[in-house]
């Protein structure tokens, strides 16, 4: 058992530590249940929770929910359009946001054809690599190929 300020009490029945702790006006809390003999400590319940529930919402503020962006490409996009959306892309990235990039309609012949659209996808990487590092590398899913890129400094 624990005391107040965190001292070692020793092993003490149920009862005993029950009194100690309605003596000093606190609660016996059981920390380790499952320990042989269990690990209580005498301390006010009620403050504990309080101090937890603050340092969560503090911690929570500091969080940055990421949000994932979208960009889509085509299989047979030309140099200066995969240049101006991988500048978009990178504006997104500097923000810390990730970005999924996709290839959508990858139907009939062009299925057979699809290593085209995932090298146009490591293309794009490569333009964007000093922003960001690759999540997912580009996979063929049914008719859509996706590449999830995440940006290397994160805010």
């Amino acid at each position: 058992m624990l005391g107040v300020e965190g001292e070692q009490l020793g092993i003490v029945d149920l009862n005993t530590a029950l009194n100690q702790a309605y003596d000093a006006g606190l609660d016996l809390v059981a920390i380790n249940p499952n320990a042989t003999p269990p690990v209580c400590r005498i301390m006010d319940y009620g403050k504990y929770k309080f101090i937890a529930q603050k340092r969560d919402k503090e911690a929570k503020k500091k969080q940055k929910a990421a949000d994932i962006k979208g960009m889509e490409l085509s299989m047979r996009i030309e140099e200066h359009d995969m240049r101006y959306k991988a500048n978009q892309v990178a504006k997104f990235l500097q923000n810390g946001d990730k970005v999924r990039v996709i290839i959508k309609g990858v139907r009939g012949r062009m299925a057979n054809f699809a290593h085209f659209g995932i090298d146009n996808m490591n293309k794009f990487y490569e333009m964007l690599q000093e922003y960001c590092v690759m999540d997912q590398k580009p996979l063929l899913s049914g008719s859509v190929i996706t590449m999830i890129l995440a940006p290397k400094n994160a805010k």
